[in-house]
């Protein structure tokens, strides 16, 4: 087992010591291009959605002074839940989104998006 390990280690140092020599090139792709090729537009829309919601959800809060206790408390919605939200870790139902920006003076409205390139 340790020689399994030792082998392992070895191995995984190697190519680390590899791709540091080489730097950005041995990925091959820029997260951009990666994204690009592994998400198809309408995707990638909804996620840029998703983080432009968060962001002005963030930067309403916080240009407020409200922490995320005090928007519980004024929106009902958990704490660690507001918390995982603005890190991106879950995607809240619809109805949970409007709890949280209605005490911020926001809300969500329906509009034409920009057209996607390809």
């Amino acid at each position: 087992m340790n020689k399994q390990y030792d082998a392992e280690v070895g191995q995984a140092k190697a190519e680390y010591a590899d791709f540091k020599e080489r730097g950005a090139d041995a990925i091959g792709a820029t997260w951009e291009e990666v994204r690009e090729t592994l998400l198809p537009p309408e995707e990638r829309a909804a996620s840029n959605l998703r983080v432009a919601i968060m962001v002005e959800l963030i930067h309403t809060r916080q240009e407020r002074d409200i922490s995320q206790k005090k928007l519980e408390a004024m929106s009902g919605v958990k704490q660690p839940i507001i918390a995982r939200m603005e890190k991106g870790y879950t995607s809240p139902q619809l109805d949970t989104v409007l709890k949280v920006l209605a005490p911020l003076g926001k809300t969500l409205y329906i509009g034409d998006l920009p057209k996607v390139n390809g």
